[in-house]
C-alpha cells in the first residue's frame, strides 16, 4: 500500500514526534511504501521516503491555516491513503494526536478568544466535518470529538500509541549510572516529570507535591519551556535544591531508569507517550483523569488523581514507594506489553482497508 503521512517536523525530544516515528516504522515493517510530507530536514527514518514541505512565512495566528494550504498544494494525488497528523483538509484519515483544541481551551477555562484560537477552531471544525475516518488516541478523545463536534461514532476509531519496549527495558539496566549522573543517591526517592508545555502538563502541581514529600525526595524535570516561574515557585516552597532541571533530552529513556515514579499531573493530555514509556521502563506513573493515558493505568502500576491536587499526587507517590520495587516494575511492564508499534500499525491497516476501498 502506498501511504502518505502528513506530520510536523520529526525530532526526537518530543513524545508526539517519537510516536509518529514509531508508527511509520511499524508500517514499513508491514511492507508498505511509506512517504512522509513534513517541513524541515529529512529525519532519515529507515524505509520512509521524505518529501519536504515548503511552508510560507506567516504571522503566528495564521500559521495553522497557511500550513494546511501548503499541504493541499503539495500532497499530489497518487496515494492509496493520505493520513494527516495535523489539522489539514482533504485527507482520508485524520489522527487527532493533539485531541480537540476546543476541549483543551475548556480545560483551561478559556472560550477561544483571539485570532489564533479562532483560526484553529474553525479549521478543526472543518477537519472533523469533512474527514472520512478519524483516529482518536484514547477513549477520552473519541468522546470529546463526538460530543463537541457532533461526529457520528462510526467515523471515530480509537487506536492507542505504541512504544519501543526494548529501548526502555535496556535503559532500565543503567539505573545506577543514571542516578549518579543526576546526583541522586540510591537511598533517595527520584520523581520524574517529562514533557514540554509545563503549564498544561502540571509542573506547578508536581513541584507542590514535592514540597509535601519527605526531604529525601527529588524531582527531575525534562522538557522545553521557560523554567523561571517554576524555579521561583520551588524557591517559595523551599524545594529549589531538590529539583534537577535537565532541559530537553534525546536520551529520555536513561532518566526513566533513574526514577522511582513518574508524575504527570496534567490538565489536558490526549494520551501522552510518557505513560507508555514509564510503564515500559518498569516505573509507575501518577497521572490525572484528564489524561487519555490514564486509561491504561491501574492501582497496580500507578495512580490517577484530579488535576491540580498536589496532596493526592504526594499521597500516591508515598503509596507507590512503599511497595516492593521489583513487583511494581513487573506490573508496570505487563500493563505496557500490549502497546507496540506493530499492534498500532496493524490497527491502522484495518482502517486503511476501508479507506482505500
Amino acid at each position: 500500500m502506498k501511504l502518505l503521512v502528513i506530520a510536523r517536523p520529526i525530532t526526537f525530544h518530543g513524545g508526539v514526534e517519537r510516536a509518529t516515528a514509531g508508527l511509520l516504522g511499524g508500517l514499513v515493517e508491514r511492507g508498505d511504501a511509506v512517504h512522509l510530507l513534513s517541513p524541515g530536514p529529512d529525519p532519515r527514518l529507515p524505509g520512509v521516503t521524505h518529501h519536504s514541505l515548503a511552508v510560507p512565512p506567516a504571522p503566528p495566528p495564521l500559521r495553522p491555516l497557511v500550513f494546511a494550504s501548503a499541504v493541499r498544494l503539495a500532497r499530489g494525488r497518487s496515494w492509496d491513503v493520505v493520513q494527516s497528523h495535523e489539522r489539514t483538509l482533504g485527507q482520508d484519515v485524520y489522527r487527532a494526536g493533539e485531541g480537540c483544541h476546543r476541549a483543551w481551551l475548556a480545560a483551561r477555562g478559556r472560550r477561544g478568544r483571539g485570532v489564533y484560537n479562532a483560526v484553529v477552531l474553525a479549521l478543526e471544525r472543518q477537519v472533523f466535518a469533512r474527514t472520512p475516518r478519524i483516529v482518536a488516541i484514547a477513549r477520552l478523545g473519541k468522546t470529546e470529538i463526538e460530543r463537541l463536534y457532533g461526529v457520528e461514532p462510526a467515523r471515530v476509531r480509537v487506536i492507542y500509541n505504541g512504544v519501543d519496549h526494548g529501548r526502555f527495558e535496556r535503559a532500565a539496566r543503567e539505573r545506577r549510572a543514571a542516578r549518579a549522573a543526576a546526583e541522586i543517591a540510591e537511598d533517595r526517592t527520584a520523581l520524574l516529570f517529562v514533557g514540554s508545555g509545563f503549564e498544561r502538563k502540571g509542573l506547578a502541581t508536581a513541584i507542590e507535591a514535592l514540597a509535601r514529600l519527605p526531604d529525601d525526595a527529588r524531582l527531575i524535570v525534562i522538557g522545553k519551556g521557560d523554567i523561571a516561574p517554576y524555579h521561583a515557585r520551588a524557591e517559595r516552597l523551599g524545594v529549589a535544591k531538590r529539583v534537577v532541571w535537565l532541559g530537553a533530552r534525546p536520551d529520555v529513556e536513561r532518566w526513566y531508569a533513574a526514577a522511582d515514579a513518574v508524575v504527570l499531573p496534567t490538565t489536558y493530555e490526549p494520551f501522552g507517550n510518557v505513560h507508555l514509556e514509564a510503564l515500559a521502563s518498569g516505573v509507575p506513573i501518577v497521572t490525572t483523569s484528564r489524561a487519555g493515558g490514564a486509561e491504561i493505568v491501574t492501582d497496580q502500576c500507578g495512580a490517577i488523581v484530579e488535576p491540580g491536587d498536589a496532596g493526592a499526587v504526594a499521597a500516591a507517590v508515598e503509596r507507590l514507594r512503599a511497595q516492593d520495587r521489583a513487583g511494581l516494575a513487573g506490573a508496570c511492564r505487563a500493563a505496557a506489553a500490549p502497546y507496540t508499534h506493530a499492534a498500532q500499525a496493524a490497527a491502522f491497516h484495518a482502517l486503511y482497508r476501508g479507506a482505500s476501498g
